[in-house]
């Protein structure tokens, strides 16, 4: 969004500062809609304009100070980092869990980056009040380099202030149309730099694009719906927009600035002080450190103009303005850096401290759950319309069917399929181990089942992870009765070798001699290469060769090798 100022009013002593901001930015707007969202695109500019930094309306002289402290986006990342850093899980009804979670997985992390957007939308949000989200749908395509990128569902933040929509006048929360309008650089056909606009008008039947108020392609809108989601930052009462977080401390924000800026000229006065000659002439009076004046006239004074204000009460007034900035957005001092002492603080008491931020992130986990559920009944709806093949349950690409009431076949029209909730993490530092030994205790007396117990643990798939947990403690028990069997062997062949008997085999040296044995007896079984107790089982495993290895390596046919290094290197160069 582009910040046009009007000719800056000049600030006389004691006057308020005002910044004139044009709503409209590079966007021209009819009669009809500037009166329907002129002032929300006025409070957009206004808003952007100081999160960017842009604070005064007026420059000062070259070499005058002029102190800006940005508090309105440090306030607005913090309270964003902190409401989205940990990101969102999705919850979906029993019956669909086999499909439906694989499918917003795709979407969210493979097709989309999950932690950028959820970063821009509530940028969005936090800045202009209101966040609007398109889904869109990319068919696939190859490039210059004939890489093949598949077909993907987009979801894509837009810029608030290019965003019309259009409300039916009896339900605020029904869109009846939307129009995104912005303006772009390109290159005419004769070379040239030219600003075009683009308008995109959405109906749940046509989608239409204009080029300069020309239209340029009309279609039918395959989804049936307006595939676009408002989220409201915080919701007003009869309002179809929100409130941005940052709007109640510029004013404060600007009051600061300038106090700032009157404390640094006091200090710039005085910081090279002037001095003052009554009843003498300062021509022949040479200036510098280290320097003696004689000669003065009996009545003459020289001294130095000190600095008569005392800074303390400004110091004070702008610590109450920096106080009330935080108590207003509910962010305590200490969270941005403060010196404090470390301490390992529980869960319950950093959420007692940090109340008035909790209560904020409940507010934005309300109205943003919200719309995070309309979206992702958009991103389902725009997926089985373009690869209907995602509708048929895929057990290599899907999850796992726990339940023989699980469908094979999802029903685009069941409302069911769509009803995904937010699960949102503790924005809070946990204590692991203090979870772990709540989880244990509740396992131990049977109140809670390992996979609610994985759900606890912010684990967003927790079948998966059972047969995932299933599956290595088979591999393990597998390999432990493989090594099992290595063990034995091995006792059997030395048992075979030194008629001692060791602690896994137990019992003495089977009898090598005598004639009367009978085929399959274990002294016929040693003769053959066969370990005791393995008759018709082919074990896979030469004995003797086994026995010929126990013996070099416990009596040492091969003499002792030891390498030079330095030798070794100096043959290789060589």
């Amino acid at each position: 969004m582009s910040f046009a100022f009007y000719p800056p009013n000049q600030r006389a002593a004691g006057s308020d500062l005002t910044i004139s901001i044009s709503p409209l930015g590079l966007v021209e707007l009819s009669d009809e809609d500037f009166e329907i969202h002129g002032p929300r695109l006025n409070r957009y500019a206004t808003n952007f304009a100081f999160y960017l930094g842009h604070h005064w309306a007026y420059r000062r002289e070259a070499g005058e100070p002029q102190i800006t402290l940005n508090y309105v986006a440090t306030f607005a990342r913090y309270i964003n980092n902190f409401c989205f850093s940990k990101g969102v899980k999705f919850a979906v009804p029993k019956r669909y869990e086999h499909i439906v979670p694989a499918l917003l997985k795709r979407v969210w992390e493979v097709d989309n980056d999950k932690q950028s957007l959820l970063n821009s939308i509530g940028e969005q949000g936090g800045i202009t009040g209101d966040s609007f989200v398109k889904v869109a749908y990319e068919p696939q395509w190859v490039d210059s380099a004939d890489g093949v990128h598949p077909g993907r569902v987009r979801i894509l933040p837009l810029n608030s202030a290019n965003c019309f929509p259009e409300y039916h006048p009896h339900d605020r929360d029904r869109l009846v149309a939307f129009k995104l309008r912005y303006k772009f650089w390109t290159t005419g056909a004769d070379g040239a730099r030219m600003v075009m606009t683009y308008t995109e008008v959405l109906t749940d039947t046509h989608i239409e694009e204009y080029l300069n108020d020309e239209l340029i392609d009309s279609r039918p809108n395959p989804l049936g719906m307006i595939p676009v989601a408002h989220i409201r930052n915080i919701s007003v009462s009869g309002s179809p927009w929100g409130l941005a977080d940052i709007g109640d401390i510029i004013s404060i924000n600007r009051e600061l600035n300038e106090k700032m800026t009157d404390v640094s000229d006091i200090i710039n006065y005085h910081a090279s002080p002037t001095t003052i000659i009554q009843g003498a002439k300062a021509t022949n009076l040479e200036r510098g450190p280290r320097k003696i004046w004689g000669g003065l006239p009996e009545k003459a004074k020289v001294y130095n103009l000190e600095n008569g204000v005392d800074l303390q009460g400004p110091m004070g007034y702008i610590q109450v303005l920096k106080t009330a900035m935080h108590e207003i957005m509910g962010v305590p001092e200490s969270a941005l850096g403060q010196m404090q002492p470390i301490s390992n603080t529980s869960g319950v008491a950093l959420s007692i401290q940090y109340q008035p931020l909790m209560n904020r992130n409940s507010i934005k986990q309300m109205n943003y759950g919200l719309g995070l559920r309309r979206i992702n009944e958009l991103v389902l709806r725009t997926l089985f319309c373009h690869e209907p093949e995602t509708l048929v349950y895929d057990p290599y690409t899907d999850g796992i069917k726990t339940d023989d009431d699980q469908p094979d076949l999802l029903d685009p029209n069941d409302p069911q399929v769509y009803q995904v909730d937010c699960v949102w993490p503790m924005p809070l530092p946990v204590d692991n181990l203090v979870k772990l030994n709540e989880i244990q205790a509740k396992l131990a007396i049977g109140l809670e089942s390992k996979r609610n117990a994985l759900v606890e643990l912010g684990e967003e798939f927790p079948d998966e992870r059972l047969e995932e947990m299933f599956s290595e403690q088979r591999r393990d028990v597998i390999e432990q009765g493989a090594l099992e069997l290595i063990k034995a062997t091995i006792s059997s062949a030395i048992l075979q070798v030194t008629g001692i008997a060791t602690e896994e085999s137990g019992k003495p040296a089977p009898s090598s001699g005598g004639g009367s044995a009978q085929p399959g007896t274990p002294a016929d079984n040693a003769q053959t290469g066969v370990l005791p107790g393995a008759t018709g089982i082919d074990l896979g495993v030469d004995t003797k060769s086994l026995i010929d290895q126990f013996v070099t390596m416990a009596y040492g046919t091969k003499l002792p090798q030891s390498r030079n290094s330095e030798d070794a290197s100096n043959q290789e160069s060589s």
